[in-house]
This record gives structure tokens, C-alpha cells and sequence, in this order.
């Protein structure tokens, strides 16, 4: 024995093994065979081959190949000790790189399942199929699995040894459909069909293990064809037939797991309580509930009695269907059976009601679940929190959503999404920060749309530094927000005002990888010409053109808004034909801004033009271009244009709101029209539309400047049996009015009325009481005026100064 082991290490340490680097992984790829590579075998070190050939000893001397050594194994297998012959072919696969021939493993596997080593047999075969043993195979294989099923066949079938129990195919199929899914359930399939096609029948233990595999896999068909081929050999018991409906049931074949329960009753094979419930979760799925209840009751009267799956499924059909009473009334009889509903029926129940938008009901079954003992669980809680969502008890969510926070349950985006959104919705945005803040620590990244949500939100309500923390925040934990949620918190800045922040939120974006759109770009030009930078808003422009990022209509609407918020009508209209020369074509809002612009610096004529140019473009016109110009012309007193204006919107269909008016009746109050500009308050309001402080205003200047204090008093009385309050403006007017009729105490009466009504007068109220004083010559009065201002922290400019001086002035000619 000495001089074998001397002679076998020579060997082993001489020649180089092939081992395999990767196992194939489909069924019939011929891509996938096992690769080798070689290297040299260290010295086996440890003589443990005496103890397993012991009674072969002679015939080892000549062994120098793993076919050699496969003929060898093969002869003695009936006398080898299964256990000693492990650890032999472990040790020279693993230290020494042995390449077992397959039919030698598979031999080794019989053998342990033959003595009953089933975890040993078990674990040698996932090793084998996983390809982590050194293995040599014949030429020309290609698909690996089916090899090792045939050489398992061929063994077995080739010793009176193996054939006294056919369990290792039970363990391949098992192993199989267990450990390899990966795979793919073809490739067992396959392995299944060629095991039964050799007349080696597995058990029907094994078989039910496939077929149920193969449902929750969602292969209803697969499965229900093992039961096939099963049912060949010999009749299948309650259990295959049982897993067989279900397959069928599944695949929304109910009317064929009716023939076989049919079947199964004409063969004597008596339905259990699994085949009912299997049998009528399918007609209930179907929504065939008379026939499930049907089937309850001959359950019943064949003495199967009803299990809680019985009364789960019952009760689910009915509440998929929104039956809740009849669900009701079966939750009702399974409690008068002795049976308490678990947490999966009463969570069924929950989400019927939460979806029918019973709230309260489904809040009535939380607490009887706790009077029966069962604890609600994270499904229970999740569901609640969305119906209450739904039912906008936001208060009530964000309660129990505490409790599951609290009580370490598992919370899902979705319930948390909702609470949020409701908290966003009803403005409790700190109370949805705190949430957001809490998903994204548990993980759970916020959905895009309830990101931009809540920062928009949180920008809205000046939480701007809370907006820019929670990003800062998804940042960092590799949840970045996309360029909506990006475009938000810029856009929100920009309104504030913050172009500091939106600029560095710019870069951060640019430097993140945060794909920049032309909202983007916009979003910072809308607050760089809202806060007087226009100058960068050209260079913002300029940089998005060479990114590659195309200015759009609204880019150029807005700077060409700020080029004539300044009265830059020339710069503007450069930048108008740049758009038109870039493919843009001005929709009726840029027509608005040009048109608005020119009205503005006391172009008219220019205004006009262009409204003429957008009439020829058949562009849609609406009230707020038609405004622009009635109020232009009613500002410089050409009614007749305005008039004109207002018949041609109103043949065109477009309605004159408001704004309209206002311009109209200042126009015609301006001029002394004041009659014709009360029949326009009146059109108005029969047309359903009420007068606002403006037109009011308007016309309270118009008898102020005819001297008609009278009709302004009864204006007012108007006024407030309307309920509008007067303004500051009006106020000064009708001040004017009083100092331009020299009626100084009306005036002062006016201003303490002003004062007591919680108005503080301007600059322009004062001064205008203040010349009135100096026009009567009331200098005394004018001066405890500015006495007055000066208590107030307002200093009179230079056009009060003026009217003091002049005052004075006179006061002292007059004394000389």
C-alpha cells in the first residue's frame, strides 16, 4: 500500500489537471460548457487511500487516469463505505484538483442515498450542478444538467445496488426546483420528463413540491403538466389533485379544475378541505361567487368543515365585488363557528373598506382585532394611513403613521408618500418635511413628484433655507433630485429674490450631472429681470445657447419684458427679430409685453402697430392685449380709440372684464365725463361684474376735479353699502378735492378719518394738504402739518419744501 500512495503522489504531482471555471447555467446552450484552465496539483500530503481500497489494494498500482479510476470505482461500489469515499473524493477534488469522472460522482451519490446520507448526498449534489467540482466529461457534451440526470439513470439502472429506492431523483428534482431557480424552471421541467420517460416514477411527495414550485413561480400551465404526466402512470391522490386545480385556477381555467374535482369524485379520491378552498379561490378570482358558496355548502354536507382560508377567500371575492354586507354577514357565521379571523382576513376587510371610502368602518375592525387578540401588523397600519388619506383625515394618518414609527413597524412609500402629500396640501409643510426627512433616512426615496411638491411648498411659505437643506440632504444620500424638483427650488429662489443661492444651485446642478432644461435657464432670467439683473440674464442667455440648451419663446418673452420694464424699446425690438430669425414665432403674451412696453413709454402709435401686426397673424386675441390699449388711450384722453376697442373685442368675442372698465371710466372721469363714466359703473355691474375700489377711485376724482363734493360723499355711501373699503388713493383724491375747493376743515376731517380707519398717508397725501394750507394761506396750519409728519418719521421732499417756501414768501410780502 506504501508503494501505491508513493506512486500515485509521484503521478499527481507530475501531471496538471483541468478545473472548471464556470458551470452552465441553461439547459440546451451550447455556449455554455464548462471552461478549464490548468495548473499544477500540489502533493496529496495525507495517505488516506488505504482506508477506503483496502481490499483492492493490487489494482491501484495501475491507475493513472479518472477513467481508469471511474472502471475501478465501479467494480468495488457495491463494498465502498459511501462516507470514507466523501472525504476521499472531497480531498483529491479540492486539495489535488482531481477531475472525478461524472458517472463517479454519481456513483458516490447513490451510495450515499442508498445508506440513507441524504444532507451528505444533498450537498455533494448542488456542489456538482454548481460546478464548484473539479469534473471530467465525456466529449461532445454541451448541456451539462441533462448529462448529469442520464449518467444518474444510467448508474441507477446499471446496479442492483441502486434500484432498492429511487429518492436520489426525488433529491434532483427537489434540489433543482429548490436551489436553482435561477435557472429557469425549464431546465427541471426537462430533467422531470426525462427522469418519468425511463419509467423511473417519482413519488407524488416529490411531484406535488414541482407543481406548487412551479404555481408560485406563476407557471399555472407548467405545473398542471407535471400532473399530467404523473396521472399516466397511476391515478394521483387528494394532494396532487388538490395542487393540480390550483394550477388551474390560476391559469383562469376553472372550468377544467371543475372537470377534474368531478373526476376526482367519479375515481373515489375524496376532496379535502385544500381542494374546496383551492376550487373556489378560482371561481371567486373569476368572480363566480354563487357557485363558490355553492361549493361551500356541498362542502359542508360531505363533512369537510369549512377552515379560516375557507371564510378568507369567501370574503375576499365578496369584497373585490364590493359586497360589503354579504362579507359582513360570512365574518359574522365564521365567528359563530368558533373561528377568529387572522390579521390577513382582517387586513382584507380594512382595505374593502378603505377603498369604498368607509373609513370608519375600517377603523371599527382595527380595534375588534384588538379585542380578539390579534395585533395589527405593518399592513394593517399602511393600508389605514392611505384610506385616511384618501378621506383627508390627514391629522388622523400622520397619528398613526407616528404609531408605526414608533412601534418599529415597517412603513411603505406609498402610505408615507400620502401622508406627505396631504400635509403639503393642507400647508403643514414642516410637519411633511419632518416625514421626508424620516423616509430618506429609513432609505426610502420620495417619489420625484412629491419632492417638487413639498420644496415648491416650502419656497412658497418662505422656508427657502429649509428647501435648500432637504436637497443638500438627497444629495448626499445618493437620492439627487432630477431636474424638476432642481427647476423648483430655483425657481422658488428666484422669486424670492435669492439669485445668489439659485446661482450656486445653478453650478451645483452643472457639476452634479443634473441635466439643465430651458425651464431651468428661465426659471434664473425670470429672477434676474424681476431683480433688476438683467445684464445676466443675457449672459444666462448666452451660456444655455452654448450648452447646447436652445432659448425658447418664453426666454425671450421674459427679457424682453425687463428690456421694457426699463423702457428700452429699441433693445427690445432688436431682440423681437432675433426671435423671429431663430424659428420662434410671438405667441400673443410677447405680442402683450411689446405692445405694453411701447404703451408704457408713451409710444402709442408704435403700439398700436404691433397690436395691428398680431391681428394679421390670426392670433387669438384676449382681454389683456385689448387692456393694454384701452388703458393707454384712456390715460391720454382718446375715448374715441378706446371706445372703438372696446366694440371691436366685444364683436370678437372677447368678454370685457374688469381691468377694461377701470381704464374706461378713469378715462372718461379724467376728461369731466363723470356721467358718462357712471353709466359704465352701472353696465358693469348688470353684467355681473363689481366695481372695485380702482373704478370707484376713478370716478371720485372725476367729480373731485368738477368740484361735485356731494356726488363724492354719496360715491362713498355706495361704497360701503358694497362693502369696498376706500383706499389711500381715494382718500388723497378726495383730500385734493377739498384743498382745491379751499374746504381746509373737510380736508383735515378727511385726513383724520383716513387716520382712524388705520390708513397711514403717504407722501403724497401730505403734501397735497400741505399746498392746500399754503394755497388759503394757512401757514400755521401747514407748519403744525409738518409737525404732525415729522412725528410720524416722514420728511417732506422737495415739492413740499417748495410749497412752505412759498408760503412764507408771500406771507412776508403781504406783511411789508
Amino acid at each position: 500500500m506504501r508503494k501505491y500512495v508513493n506512486i500515485l503522489t509521484a503521478k499527481f504531482n507530475r501531471v496538471q489537471f483541468a478545473v472548471p471555471e464556470k458551470s452552465s447555467q441553461n439547459f440546451g446552450n451550447s455556449k455554455d460548457r464548462i471552461k478549464f484552465t490548468t495548473r499544477r496539483r500540489p502533493p496529496l500530503g495525507t495517505p488516506i487511500f488505504a482506508d477506503i481500497f483496502k481490499p483492492h489494494n493490487d489494482l491501484l498500482n495501475d491507475i493513472s487516469s479518472p477513467l481508469e479510476f471511474d472502471s475501478l470505482f465501479w467494480e468495488i461500489h457495491k463494498n465502498v463505505d459511501p462516507s470514507a469515499a466523501l472525504k476521499f473524493f472531497y480531498f483529491a477534488s479540492d486539495s489535488c484538483c482531481f477531475r472525478f469522472t461524472l458517472r463517479s460522482y454519481c456513483i458516490l451519490f447513490q451510495l450515499l442515498v442508498c445508506r440513507n446520507l441524504d444532507s451528505a448526498a444533498r450537498l455533494l449534489l448542488i456542489r456538482l450542478i454548481d460546478g464548484k467540482l473539479p469534473i471530467t466529461l465525456r466529449d461532445g457534451v454541451v448541456n451539462v444538467h441533462k448529462e448529469i440526470a442520464v449518467v444518474l439513470v444510467d448508474t441507477f439502472l446499471g446496479s442492483e445496488k441502486f434500484r432498492i429506492g429511487r429518492r436520489g431523483f426525488d433529491m434532483l428534482i427537489h434540489v433543482y426546483a429548490s436551489e436553482f431557480k435561477s435557472l429557469g424552471f425549464d431546465v427541471v421541467m426537462d430533467l422531470f420528463k426525462f427522469v418519468m420517460s425511463r419509467g423511473l416514477v417519482l413519488s407524488f411527495k416529490t411531484c406535488n413540491f414541482l407543481m406548487s414550485s412551479l404555481i408560485k413561480a406563476n407557471e399555472p400551465d407548467k405545473s398542471y403538466e407535471v400532473f399530467v404526466i404523473v396521472s399516466k402512470e397511476s391515478f394521483p391522490d387528494v394532494y396532487l389533485c388538490s395542487t393540480a386545480i390550483s394550477a388551474l385556477c390560476k391559469g383562469g381555467k376553472v372550468e377544467k379544475a371543475l372537470m377534474l374535482f368531478k373526476q376526482m369524485e367519479d375515481m373515489g379520491v375524496a376532496p379535502n378541505v385544500v381542494t374546496y378552498n383551492n376550487l373556489m379561490h378560482g371561481q371567486c378570482k373569476n368572480g363566480s361567487l354563487e357557485d363558490a358558496f355553492r361549493l361551500k355548502e356541498k362542502m359542508v354536507d360531505t363533512g369537510v368543515k369549512p377552515s379560516l382560508v375557507t371564510y378568507s377567500v369567501l370574503i375576499n371575492g365578496l369584497m373585490k365585488l364590493e359586497k360589503y354586507d354579504e362579507a359582513d354577514c360570512v365574518l359574522k357565521e365564521m365567528s359563530r363557528n368558533g373561528l377568529v379571523p387572522n390579521v390577513v382576513l382582517y387586513n382584507t376587510l380594512i382595505d374593502g373598506y378603505c377603498k369604498m371610502g368607509n373609513v370608519m368602518a375600517a377603523l371599527k375592525l382595527k380595534n375588534d382585532m384588538l379585542l380578539q387578540g390579534v395585533l395589527p401588523n405593518s399592513v394593517t397600519y399602511n393600508t389605514l394611513v392611505n384610506g385616511l388619506c384618501k378621506d383627508n383625515q390627514i391629522e388622523l394618518a400622520e397619528k398613526f403613521l407616528n404609531e408605526m414609527v414608533k412601534g418599529g413597524f415597517s412603513i411603505n412609500l406609498g402610505s408615507m408618500s400620502s401622508v406627505i402629500r396631504g400635509l403639503c396640501k393642507n400647508l403643514r409643510f414642516d410637519t411633511a418635511l419632518k416625514f421626508t426627512m424620516l423616509m430618506i433616512f429609513k432609505n426610502l426615496r420620495p417619489n420625484d413628484a412629491l419632492l417638487t411638491t413639498l420644496i415648491s411648498g416650502l419656497c412658497r411659505n418662505n422656508k427657502h433655507s429649509e428647501a435648500l437643506n432637504l436637497y443638500s440632504v438627497l444629495k448626499d444620500k445618493g437620492f439627487a433630485a432630477n431636474t424638476v424638483t432642481s427647476n423648483a427650488l430655483i425657481f422658488g429662489l428666484c422669486e424670492a429674490g435669492k439669485m445668489h443661492e439659485a446661482k450656486s444651485l445653478l453650478r451645483s446642478m452643472l457639476d452634479g450631472g443634473v441635466g439643465l432644461d430651458t425651464f431651468t435657464y428661465n426659471a434664473v432670467i425670470y429672477g434676474c429681470c424681476k431683480h433688476d439683473s438683467l445684464e445676466l440674464g443675457f449672459k444666462l442667455k448666452e451660456e444655455m445657447s452654448n450648452k447646447g440648451v436652445s432659448p425658447d419663446i418664453v426666454t425671450y418673452n421674459l427679457l424682453i419684458h425687463g428690456l421694457c420694464n426699463k423702457g428700452k424699446m429699441d433693445e427690445a425690438l432688436i431682440l423681437w427679430h432675433e426671435c423671429q430669425r431663430n424659428g420662434l414665432v410671438p405667441d400673443i403674451n410677447l405680442y402683450g409685453v411689446m405692445i405694453d412696453g411701447f404703451c408704457n413709454s408713451e409710444k402709442v402709435e408704435e403700439a398700436v402697430n404691433f397690436f395691428y401686426m398680431l391681428v394679421e397673424q390670426n392670433i387669438e386675441l384676449n382681454s389683456i392685449v385689448y387692456n393694454i390699449l384701452i388703458r393707454a388711450h384712456s390715460r391720454i384722453g382718446n375715448m374715441i380709440e378706446a371706445l372703438k376697442l372696446l366694440d371691436d373685442m366685444r364683436s370678437k368675442g372677447v368678454a370685457p372684464n374688469l381691468g377694461t372698465y377701470s381704464s374706461l371710466i378713469y378715462g372718461m372721469s379724467n376728461l369731466g365725463r363723470v356721467e358718462e363714466a357712471k353709466i359704465l359703473l352701472d353696465e358693469m355691474r348688470k353684467k355681473g361684474l363689481m366695481p372695485n375700489v380702482v373704478c370707484y377711485t376713478a370716478l371720485i376724482g372725476g367729480y373731485c376735479k368738477l368740484g361735485q363734493m356731494d356726488e363724492v360723499m354719496s360715491l362713498l355711501d355706495e361704497m360701503s353699502s358694497f362693502n369696498i373699503k376706500p383706499n389711500k388713493i381715494t382718500y388723497t383724491i378726495i383730500i385734493k378735492g377739498y384743498c382745491y375747493m379751499g374746504r381746509l376743515e373737510e380736508a383735515s376731517e378727511t385726513l383724520r378719518e383716513m387716520l382712524s380707519k388705520g390708513i397711514i398717508p403717504d407722501l403724497v397725501t401730505y403734501n397735497t394738504l400741505t399746498h392746500g394750507f399754503c394755497k388759503e394761506g394757512e401757514v400755521g396750519e401747514a407748519f403744525n402739518l409738518w409737525d404732525h409728519m415729522s412725528d410720524r418719521g416722514i420728511h417732506l421732499d422737495e415739492v413740499g419744501h417748495t410749497s412752505l417756501v412759498h408760503c412764507l414768501s408771500r406771507e412776508s410780502k403781504e406783511e411789508k
